[in-house]
């Protein structure tokens, strides 16, 4: 009897290194990642960001990278023993943080609403907070399951998801944002394509009932009175062209999928 409480014991001690309650000093180089640490009740521990991770911005968190650099001296002067990191981070940069006895945790770009849960679960378990991530998906889950139950009977309306206008850019399928669309039952117009540049010409075409834009500050309202002047497009005939803030539909966690969605509905609704 005392052997196996002993054998569960250690076995517990393992599961706490493996996932993470250990790790006190956390370094985020991705804005999704520092604001899922901050939903998961984890911004105590983390001792450095990017300068994009506006989550942290109140907080007075040392920046160490930029979009695309990592100023490497820095964060290891800040004594982290885990760095968050995107697959998109330079693999020279996570190789020299490794070299320095530093635990990297590396994510890919999630594909669909479904690998951000799963990512956010999985974060959870490597900070220790797993039970808060698994919480926060299930009641995530629940709520897109709501708005869809409000948009059962609706038709599927095409759906131009604008994520860029210099060059033009949309939403692709295997694209979490493709989500957005196909979750609420609407129907992509880029659904055939695998490349996201296109021309208006092609948006014309496709002929939309609703063009969401995603882009920041003055240029979505200037896209918008671009595709005023469209007036063949059934979106503007019916005045449904709706700009969403890029840190909102741009930000790979559940919480923020969610507030995407519902704002998309309320759109939707009017």
């Amino acid at each position: 009897m005392y052997k196996k409480s002993f054998i569960s014991f250690l076995f517990l001690l393992i599961i706490h290194a493996i996932f993470g309650q250990s790790f006190k000093r956390i370094i985020s180089l991705a804005p999704s990642l520092t604001q899922s640490l901050y939903y998961l009740g984890a911004q105590d521990k983390l001792v450095g960001r990017t300068s994009y991770c506006v989550a942290a911005e109140n907080d007075n968190k040392p920046i160490v990278a930029s979009a695309v650099r990592l100023n490497i001296e820095k964060a290891i002067a800040l004594k982290p023993d885990l760095v968050l990191v995107l697959g998109l981070t330079d693999a020279q940069d996570i190789e020299t943080l490794r070299k320095f006895g530093i635990k990297v945790e590396v994510f890919d770009s999630p594909r669909s609403f479904k690998e951000i849960c799963d990512q956010f679960i999985h974060l959870g378990e490597v900070v220790g907070k797993a039970s808060e991530a698994k919480q926060i998906v299930a009641e995530s889950i629940n709520k897109i399951e709501e708005i869809q139950k409000q948009r059962r009977d609706d038709k599927s309306p095409k759906i131009f998801f604008q994520v860029g206008s210099n060059p033009l850019f949309t939403v692709t399928p295997n694209t979490f944002m493709d989500d957005y669309i196909t979750l609420i039952g609407g129907e992509n117009i880029s659904s055939e394509l695998t490349k996201g540049i296109i021309g208006r010409e092609f948006v014309v075409a496709k002929n939309p009932d609703y063009i969401f834009i995603c882009t920041m500050g003055l240029a979505g309202e200037q896209e918008t009175k671009v595709w005023k002047s469209y007036t063949s497009i059934n979106a503007v005939k019916n005045n449904n062209l709706y700009t969403i803030e890029a840190d909102l539909a741009c930000q790979p966690t559940p919480i923020t999928f969610v507030e995407t969605m519902k704002l998309m509905n309320k759109f939707m609704s009017e």
